[in-house]
């Protein structure tokens, strides 16, 4: 698929789905966003673009009985971002099920709309946490798939179902697993802890030697355009990563020196914040936080001959710079 072709997005609206649109109206490609639904319809089946240049279509919500026709009338490629994602502290009663109806019977349903209206490429940002929670060597490609939270099972029972689909229809499906995504727009943990080294507020991390993977978004955007154009990557399943993984304490010292602060990094030993983690009862938060997750990003690199277009010096920058812009207004 070249530049001009027919894109649709899904999550157009989302951290990735924002950056992911404004990239690939500059290089050339046609978007058109399916949202849930938006106040500035004027007409249907196309609204007021969210983002300029892209036209939106409200799909409603993602699921088994989703109608994907007039989304999906002239699409070339299809870009999946949307999902219901991990929530920490989930109050349902039955969360599998859950992320089950969006991730898993929703991803089949558009996929399968998808072949059955002469789409080529089927292109899938799935998760690392398909890998597993950690790992001290790396994961790669090679490795058995270890979910073991709902979002991460739904998202690997959605993989295998895209791989089904592929088998019966011929749809060329990519599927791409992404670590933490970082850069402006960034919410969550990430933003907690930018916010955190901007006040100076000592971490008692310094004792700290895991190793983490992360992704800047403006290379997870690079890598998915490689995906979408690449005839070599049809039927393959990619992890991506910047290529330079960091300890945490190390990402602290980086993020403080972009932002011209003195790092705040105390060393506690690993077994005293274990001890008190578990005294309070948040054991499997802090072991993701001193963990190691690291990604052999080998195979796109060598079989599309994906290089990531940025450092990770240079996407801490770029966040920082956003994080200041946002705390100048």
């Amino acid at each position: 698929m070249s530049e001009g072709s027919i894109v649709l997005v899904t999550g157009v609206s989302g951290f990735v789905g924002q950056i992911l649109c404004r990239k690939a109206l500059d290089v050339g490609y046609i978007i058109r966003g399916a949202v849930r639904a938006t106040s500035n319809i004027i007409s249907p089946p196309y609204s007021t673009p969210l983002l300029e240049g892209v036209h939106n279509i409200v799909a409603g919500d993602i699921g088994a009985d989703t109608d994907w026709a007039h989304a999906l009338a002239g699409i070339d490629v299809v870009v999946h971002l949307a999902a219901r994602v991990h929530v920490m502290n989930d109050t349902v009663s039955d969360p599998l099920a859950e992320f089950r109806k969006v991730n898993v019977a929703g991803t089949e349903r558009l996929a399968r709309s998808a072949a059955a209206a002469g789409v080529r490429r089927f292109v899938f940002l799935s998760s690392i946490k398909v890998n597993g929670e950690g790992s001290e060597r790396g994961f790669s490609d090679n490795d058995a798939p270890n979910p073991q939270d709902p979002y991460a099972i739904s998202k690997w029972e959605a993989e295998q179902v895209l791989h089904r689909i592929a088998i019966e229809t011929g749809l060329e499906v990519v599927i791409i697993r992404p670590p933490l995504v970082y850069g402006p727009g960034v919410g969550a943990n990430f933003l907690r802890l930018l916010r955190w080294v901007d006040k100076g507020v000592p971490l008692p991390l310094g004792m700290v030697h895991n190793q983490r993977s992360l992704i800047y978004i403006g290379n997870l955007v690079d890598a998915i355009f490689e995906c979408i154009k690449n005839p070599a990557a049809a039927g393959k399943t990619y992890l991506v990563s910047d290529g330079a993984d960091v300890s945490t304490p190390e990402l602290i010292r980086k993020l403080a020196s972009a932002m011209g602060r003195d790092p705040h990094v105390l060393p506690i030993p690993e077994s005293l914040l274990r001890l008190t983690a578990k005294l309070v009862g948040r054991s499997s938060e802090v072991d993701r936080l001193l963990g190691s997750l690291a990604i052999d990003s080998s195979r796109i690199r060598s079989e599309l001959d994906w290089v990531p277009p940025f450092t990770l010096e240079q996407g801490l920058q770029d966040t920082v710079r956003w994080y200041r812009t946002l705390h100048a207004k």
